[in-house]
C-alpha cells in the first residue's frame, strides 16, 4: 500500500515537472541550449508553398473569367440559378438519321413527315411561330448529308404522288417527295419521261432540284432547268408560287436553293418523249481521246468517260436514241458476263490467299458482281497503292472484256451502279462551247492523273468525267448567260467497303488528302466549282443555311 502510494505521489511530481517545462520553455536553460534552432532553409520553402497555391488559385480564378467571358448565357438566361449536372438517358422520341454512304449522321428530337401540303404548311409555321430551325431533307443519298440538321429536320416522303399530267405540253406536277424511278413509272403510260437522268433512280425531285443534279449531254442542262414551276412553303409568306413568267429572278435563283428559300412542296417539270436508248462501249486510251473528242460531244446525245488512274485505259460510253430505221443495233460480244468478269474472281481469290484472308462461305464469288468484287478486293488492303493499282488494272480488263451494245428505256439505260458506300468529290468547270470546246476538260485529266501518281495516291477507279450545257440558276456550279457553253463535271472517289471503324477512318483521312491536293492544284487554275451535294460544308455556314430556311421570307 505505501509502496503504491510512493509511485502514485511520484508521477504526479514528474507530471507537474513536464507541465511548467512546457508552459515555460525558457526556465531551463539546459533544456533551451539543447533544442535545435529554426531553419532558414525551411522557412524559405514554407514561403515557396505559399506562394505556389496562391499560383493555383489565381489560375482557377482566371481561367474561370475567362470562360465565362467567352461563352456566355443568354440574355435571358442570366437569372437562372445554377443546376447539379443530372444525367439523362436519350429520350425515346430522339430520331437518329443518316446519309447513305454513312458517313454523316445526326440525332434530332424534331422529325416531320407531312402528309398533305396543309400539314407541311403547319409545320413551317409553327417553327416560325417558335423559332426554332427545320431543315428539308430528301432520300439522304447525297455523300456530304446537306439535308441534315440536329435542330430539326422535315421530310416529304409522304408527299409522293403524281398530281396532273398535261400531255399536250408534255409537262408534270408532282408533289416534291415522290422519287425518280416513281415518277417515271407513273407517267410512262402517257408515253413521257424526263429528259435526262442522274447515276441513280432514288432521289425525291424536291431534293434532285434543289441541289443542282445533273446527268450527262454537252446539249443538255442540268435537271433544274427542266422544272417549270415550283411551290414553295415560306415561314412568313406561306405558300407561294414561283415561275418564269411570274417572278425570273426569283424563280431562278430558288430553282437550285438547297432549301434555303422555303420548303419545296410541289414541282412542274417539262418532260419528253418516252424513248429507247442505244448505249455502246468502247475502250479507248487518252491519245485517241484526245483526236476525237469534240466530234464525241457534238454527235452523241450522251457521253462520259471512265478513267482507270495508274493506266492509260479510258471507257468511253455513249447514248443515243434508237434509229426509227436502222432499229437496235446487230452486235455478238466477243466474251460472255462471266468470261468479261472471270479473272476479277480470279484475283480476289488470289489475294484471299496472299492477306491470309479465311473466305466467307456463305458468299459465292461466282454470284457476286463486278462492284460486289471490287469492294471485296478493296476491303483487303484498301489504303496501300500496289494492291489498288492491281485492281484498276482488273478493272480496265473487266471493261476491255464488256465493250458492246445495250438497248433498252432512258432511264434503264442511262442509269449507273456506283457501287457500294463511298466518299466522293466532284467539281464543276467550263470546258468553252460545244461548237468550239477549250479542251481544258481533258487538261484538267491529264493533270489530276499525274497528281494522282506523283503523290502515289491509292485512287480506286473509276474517275467519271461528264457534260451539261448551261443553266440559268445562278447557284448553280454550272451557271452561265450564254446557253451555248458547255460545263465538265468530274468526279473523283473513295469507297468504304468496310464496317471497321478504325479502317473507315484511315480512309476517310486519306480521301480528304486527296481532295485537298485537287483543291490546292488544280480547282483555282480551271475555275472550278464543287457538287452542292458533294461539297463537305462547315458546320458555320450549314447554321446560316438552316437560318434562311425560316427567316427568308
Amino acid at each position: 500500500m505505501q509502496r503504491a502510494l510512493t509511485l502514485k505521489r511520484s508521477l504526479q511530481s514528474l507530471h507537474r515537472i513536464v507541465n511548467s517545462t512546457t508552459k515555460n520553455p525558457l526556465s531551463s536553460g539546459r533544456a533551451f541550449c539543447n533544442a535545435p534552432s529554426p531553419s532558414p532553409s525551411a522557412s524559405s520553402a514554407s514561403a515557396s508553398e505559399v506562394r505556389k497555391y496562391m499560383g493555383y488559385t489565381a489560375l482557377v480564378l482566371f481561367c474561370g473569367a475567362a470562360t465565362y467571358y467567352s461563352f456566355p448565357f443568354p440574355e435571358n438566361a442570366k437569372h437562372k440559378k445554377a443546376q447539379i449536372f443530372r444525367y439523362a438517358p436519350l429520350p425515346e422520341e430522339l430520331h437518329t438519321v443518316s446519309n447513305w454512304s454513312g458517313t454523316h449522321e445526326v440525332q434530332t428530337r424534331v422529325f416531320h413527315q407531312p402528309e398533305t401540303l396543309e400539314e407541311l404548311e403547319k409545320v413551317v409555321k409553327e417553327a416560325n411561330e417558335n423559332k426554332y430551325r427545320i431543315r428539308p431533307v430528301g432520300s439522304g443519298l447525297s455523300p456530304n448529308g446537306i439535308g441534315l440538321s440536329r435542330a430539326g429536320m422535315v421530310n416529304l416522303a409522304l408527299m409522293d404522288k403524281v398530281l396532273e399530267v398535261d400531255e399536250e405540253k408534255k409537262r408534270v406536277r408532282v408533289q416534291a417527295g415522290i422519287r425518280v424511278q416513281q415518277l417515271v413509272d407513273g407517267i410512262k403510260d402517257q408515253g413521257l419521261t424526263l429528259q435526262n437522268f442522274a447515276s441513280i433512280r432514288e432521289q425525291q425531285i424536291g431534293g434532285i432540284v434543289q441541289v443542282g443534279a445533273h446527268g450527262t449531254g454537252a446539249r443538255l442542262p442540268p435537271i433544274d432547268e427542266q422544272v417549270i414551276s415550283m411551290k414553295l412553303v415560306t415561314p412568313a409568306k406561306g405558300t407561294i408560287e414561283v415561275s418564269k413568267e411570274k417572278d425570273p429572278e426569283l424563280f431562278y435563283l430558288a430553282r437550285c436553293g438547297l432549301g434555303g428559300l422555303g420548303v419545296v412542296a410541289e414541282v412542274t417539270i417539262q418532260c419528253v418523249d418516252r424513248q429507247e436508248l442505244v448505249e455502246h462501249t468502247t475502250v479507248s486510251n487518252m491519245e485517241e481521246i484526245k483526236k476525237n473528242h469534240k466530234k464525241l460531244l457534238s454527235e452523241n446525245k450522251h457521253v462520259k468517260y471512265l478513267y482507270i488512274p495508274y493506266t492509260d485505259t479510258v471507257v468511253v460510253v455513249t447514248c443515243n436514241p434508237v434509229s426509227k430505221w436502222k432499229g437496235p443495233p446487230k452486235f455478238k460480244p466477243k466474251y460472255t458476263t462471266d468470261e468479261a468478269i472471270q479473272h476479277v474472281r480470279d484475283l480476289y481469290r488470289e489475294c484471299l490467299k496472299k492477306y491470309r484472308v479465311v473466305p466467307d462461305n456463305s458468299v459465292d464469288i461466282n454470284e457476286l458482281s463486278f462492284t460486289e468484287l471490287r469492294d471485296k478486293l478493296l476491303a483487303l488492303n484498301p489504303l496501300n497503292k500496289d494492291h489498288i493499282v492491281k485492281v484498276n488494272q482488273a478493272e480496265a480488263e473487266f471493261w476491255r472484256k464488256s465493250e458492246g451494245y445495250r438497248v433498252g428505256w432512258s432511264d434503264e439505260i442511262l442509269g449507273f451502279d456506283c457501287g457500294g458506300q463511298q466518299w466522293v468529290s466532284e467539281t464543276c468547270f467550263p470546258a468553252g462551247t460545244l461548237a468550239k470546246p477549250s479542251m481544258k476538260d481533258l487538261e484538267y485529266i491529264a493533270d489530276l492523273k499525274q497528281l494522282i501518281e506523283k503523290e502515289e495516291i491509292p485512287a480506286p477507279a473509276p474517275i467519271e468525267q461528264r457534260w451539261t450545257a448551261s443553266t440559268k440558276s445562278p447557284m448553280s456550279p454550272a451557271s452561265s448567260s450564254r446557253e451555248d457553253d458547255i460545263f465538265s463535271w468530274v468526279g473523283i472517289i473513295m469507297y468504304l467497303p468496310t464496317t471497321d471503324a478504325r479502317q473507315r477512318k484511315d480512309i476517310t483521312e486519306e480521301f480528304f488528302h486527296y481532295r485537298h491536293l485537287t483543291q490546292t492544284r488544280l480547282w483555282d487554275t480551271y475555275s472550278s466549282y464543287e457538287h452542292w451535294a458533294k461539297i463537305e460544308i462547315s458546320t458555320k455556314f450549314l447554321l446560316n443555311l438552316q437560318h434562311l430556311s425560316t427567316s427568308t421570307f
